[in-house]
């Protein structure tokens, strides 16, 4: 069985984005309805790449970058790493920010009905209130939360 598309790590890789559906991105790790695109997905590197739509008042839980990411916000504004009075940022679109290694991101909400592109290269440590794992979103599980939510 060949693996999806998105996954296999010889193929090149070309998405079409208005023929892929949004979908809710998991409710464990996020308030408000945010929504996502996957992709792709490059095992060679341990990276992932989703576009997401965040409604106003949305939010992710609080996560460690583990590995560093880039993003792009295409439309709206969001505080990240808390926001700039907290040492993090707000910001506008279009924006774009690289988040280290280590980065905490205690409040990741969005201000107005928002866009934004990002890879991430190496996990996301989503955590409690006391720095306690509650989930792990690797490379592998991002494939596996869109094939949830897709069925495909």
């Amino acid at each position: 069985m060949n693996p999806p598309t998105h996954m296999n790590p010889v193929d090149g890789r070309y998405v079409q984005m208005e023929t892929v559906d949004w979908v809710d991105f998991p409710a464990a790790l996020s308030a408000g309805g945010i929504r996502w695109k996957l992709l792709n997905v490059a095992p060679e590197m341990g990276a992932w790449t989703a576009i997401f739509d965040c409604p106003e008042g949305s939010s992710f839980a609080p996560h460690v970058h583990i590995g560093p990411g880039e993003y792009f916000l295409t439309k709206g504004r969001m505080n990240v790493r808390g926001c700039a009075d907290e040492g993090g940022a707000t910001a506008a679109a279009p924006g774009y920010g690289y988040e280290p290694c280590r980065a905490l991101h205690t409040r990741t909400c969005f201000l107005e009905d928002s866009e934004f592109y990002m890879t991430f290269l190496g996990p996301l440590n989503f955590v409690d209130d006391a720095g306690r794992t509650i989930a792990l979103a690797t490379r592998k599980d991002a494939p596996d939360a869109w094939e949830a939510a897709t069925g495909v």
